[in-house]
């Protein structure tokens, strides 16, 4: 997947503790953070057991952190929202106890991340060789699912089913600015570039 949670909270940093659905909740327990780790002293699953690491977020006093690193089954190092995934880690403050819970949207990222590659006509995500330039819109189509689900009960014109409209359409002004640069023989070059706003795939 081009995407991760960390990348779905940059553009809605309030979802984690808005919309959550304990079917895709990870881990749930109590922990405390000192500098920028994450200890827990109960847990109902290991984070190595739950595969919690980079990418994901935790939410600790229901508050977002992103997970920088695993360090154990019962450690993180975790985060401050950063500029980019890459750069400096952030320590939130000190907390003694608190209760901790990490929560996923991969379904709804995988998802878009299969749209994504139909979209395309590529059949893996290493034939693209710009997966980077994809992060946004594939956010941004998994932010359309995940309020889409949270309409259901309450209708498009509801909050949440107008948020949903508001990332699909996001979405597909993002996708037309889009240029795939397309991997056909599995060298890490491209042979093909496609103006996504064009529809026309052209040889370089």
């Amino acid at each position: 997947m081009f995407a991760t949670d960390r990348d779905l909270l940059v553009l809605e940093p309030g979802l984690f503790g808005e919309v959550a659905w304990f079917g895709q909740r990870l881990v749930s327990g109590q922990g405390g953070v000192a500098g920028a780790a994450l200890a827990m002293t109960s847990q109902d699953v290991g984070f190595d057991s739950a595969g919690v690491g980079a990418g994901n977020v935790v939410l600790v006093a229901r508050t977002p952190y992103e997970v920088v690193s695993r360090v154990s089954g019962s450690v993180l190092e975790i985060s401050r929202l950063r500029e980019s995934a890459g750069g400096a880690t952030i320590p939130p403050a000190s907390v003694g106890t608190a209760k901790v819970e990490v929560f996923t949207f991969a379904p709804q990222i995988g998802l878009a991340h299969a749209r994504t590659l139909g979209r395309l006509g590529v059949d893996g995500a290493s034939s693209v060789v710009n997966a980077s330039d994809f992060v946004t819109y594939e956010s941004l189509a998994a932010l359309h699912l995940v309020f889409a689900g949270a309409s259901v009960g309450s209708g498009p014109r509801s909050v949440a089913g107008q948020r949903a409209e508001w990332y699909r359409e996001r979405a597909e002004a993002e996708w037309r600015r889009l240029v795939a640069e397309v991997d056909e023989d599995g060298d890490g070059e491209p042979d093909r570039v496609r103006r996504l706003g064009v529809g026309r795939m052209v040889r370089e």
